[in-house]
């Protein structure tokens, strides 16, 4: 009863306690609120800017004609937020623009790429304005470039949002820091948090724009006097209803946001490398790239609580991106040092829609240590993919690079077998709900009998998934199957514990004993 009796006078003495943490929590997401609609404001006007400068584009047959300045004209007059459309070369040198006169402007950053897109983000001002606008570029041909410029965010030219008035500090900024627009105490940073100001932080989807902004917590709490007087009277009645919500709401703050996007963008997504074994030598062919998101805390998270989102939010491109990164700069060196070891890395049907892949792979390994041809990519069909044409393109343009191309979890899921000869297929991965099947040595599993034979018929590479026992790594060697991957020989692993591995099957340093990899292309 005494517990009972300190747990709803309790209330009564925490009113200010309880009133800053609600306080807090609402002025927050009014402060989220207002970020997250400036960023998506930003994306909604880049996308506009871009889409606006393809029509151009698309519409006109030859820069600066009559014809492309009628485009340019009636772009700029449907569009409130795009200010200004130019035609330059490399040099800076304008050959036409807009309004038809010379646009003086100067750059304030450097160009950022646009994940997924062509175009190039940049920071300008215009000559006589204060006011920072974006330049989004397209190049054409070799020398030239048609760029648009348009206002980062229009909200903040409007007067209805509410707590702009209120925002003790505003900054809407490049993700590689650059400003574009800056208000209020410019003294304030996160380092304050926690003494009296409230933060919020919201990214602009794919675009590389950021902006986050901080209110005085004095300034909003003197708002809630009122409120205060009637919850010193409520928490006389209702001290345990008010207990009740009180721990509701701890455990609702307790709630990790998931948010990949700013997993990527902070680098919390990690590779880990499962080596790949001959079965014949027992020696080290290559390795897996598999991808974990490692929280701040230590946490590991595996790719199955995230990849479906990543790949219906469009971020799954974008974090190959700085997977594959991070793997020039990882492996760069036993590459160089080992000619034929191959790296496997998982595609998304996403990546098969356009043929930006093909640019990245070539932006990422051109002039490193590894070699084109020591590159595997996957193609993980978590959903089929409907545009096979597109599909057969990008995979053209692979094979001109001299990189190879398997298909992981054969016979699963939407893994299509006629994939094999209409995509040039030159691996298939057996899923480990395959291997699983095999008992012992001389008991014939017919479905993976059929893939081996099916894959030797038609010229392909087969590498085993999921191989945890001594019997399925003796059956598979008795089938001819000469690559495998599994716990049998070792997990996913960090860098470091991988580089182990593979220093120690190459002793001498300069003298190898991995085993010859999957056979050229």
């Amino acid at each position: 009863m005494l517990i009972v009796a300190l747990l709803a006078f309790l209330p009564v003495v925490a009113v200010d306690h309880v009133l800053d943490g609600y306080v807090k929590a609402r002025e927050t997401r009014e402060l989220q609120s207002v970020v997250d609609a400036i960023t998506h404001d930003a994306q909604v006007t880049v996308h506009e800017g871009v889409q606006a400068l393809r029509r151009i584009l698309a519409n006109s047959p030859s820069l600066c004609a009559a014809t492309f300045l009628g485009n340019v004209d009636r772009e700029l007059g449907a569009n409130p937020f795009l200010r200004q459309v130019i035609v330059e070369n490399n040099d800076g040198v304008q050959y036409c623009s807009g309004f038809d006169h010379t646009v003086q402007y100067r750059v304030l950053s450097e160009n950022l790429a646009i994940p997924g897109f062509t175009e190039t983000l940049s920071v300008v001002t215009i000559e006589g304005s204060d006011t920072p606008l974006l330049k989004i570029t397209q190049g054409f041909g070799r020398e030239r470039a048609v760029s648009v410029l348009v206002i980062a965010s229009p909200m903040l030219l409007r007067d209805a949002v509410r707590l702009i008035a209120d925002i003790s500090y505003l900054r809407v900024a490049l993700t590689s820091g650059t400003s574009i627009l800056l208000r209020g105490d410019q003294t304030v940073d996160r380092e304050t948090e926690g003494s009296d100001y409230l933060f919020a932080r919201s990214f602009a989807g794919e675009i590389p724009l950021k902006a986050e902004a901080a209110v005085q917590f004095s300034q909003v709490r003197s708002d809630y006097s009122q409120l205060d007087i009637g919850f010193t009277i409520a928490a006389c009645f209702l001290g345990v209803l008010i207990l009740v919500l009180a721990i509701q709401y701890a455990r609702k703050a307790d709630i990790v946001a998931f948010d990949l996007e700013r997993a990527i963008v902070a680098g919390d997504m990690k590779p880990y490398y499962q080596p790949v074994i001959n079965l014949k030598t027992g020696k080290l062919t290559g390795c897996e790239v598999l991808i974990r998101w490692i929280k701040k805390n230590g946490e590991v998270i595996p790719p199955g609580a995230f990849i479906d989102y990543a790949e219906m939010s469009g971020l799954a491109i974008p974090m190959t991106l700085s997977l594959m990164e991070q793997v020039r700069y990882d492996l760069e060196d036993i590459c160089r040092s080992v000619p034929d070891f191959k790296i496997s890395i998982n595609l998304f049907v996403g990546h098969f829609r356009d043929g930006s892949i093909v640019d990245d792979i070539q932006s990422i390994f051109e002039g490193s240590g590894i070699s084109y041809r020591q590159l595997v990519f996957e193609i993980t069909e978590r959903r089929p993919l409907d545009d096979r044409s597109a599909a057969n393109r990008v995979m053209s343009a692979m094979h001109k690079l001299g990189v190879r191309i398997a298909m992981d979890d054969a016979g699963t899921g939407h893994s299509n077998l006629a994939y094999l000869e209409t995509l040039g297929i030159d691996i298939i991965k057996i899923d480990k709900i395959f291997v699983e099947m095999i008992k012992d040595v001389d008991t014939p599993v017919p479905v993976i009998d059929g893939l081996i034979a099916m894959a030797r018929e038609l010229d392909i590479d087969v590498v085993a998934e999921g191989v945890e026992t001594q019997e399925q790594a003796l059956y598979l060697r008795a089938k001819n199957v000469i690559y495998a991957q599994g716990y049998l020989f070792a997990p996913p692993m960090k860098l470091s514990a991988f580089l182990v591995l593979a220093n120690a099957l190459r002793p001498g340093g300069h003298q190898s004993n991995l085993a010859p990899g999957l056979k050229a292309a």
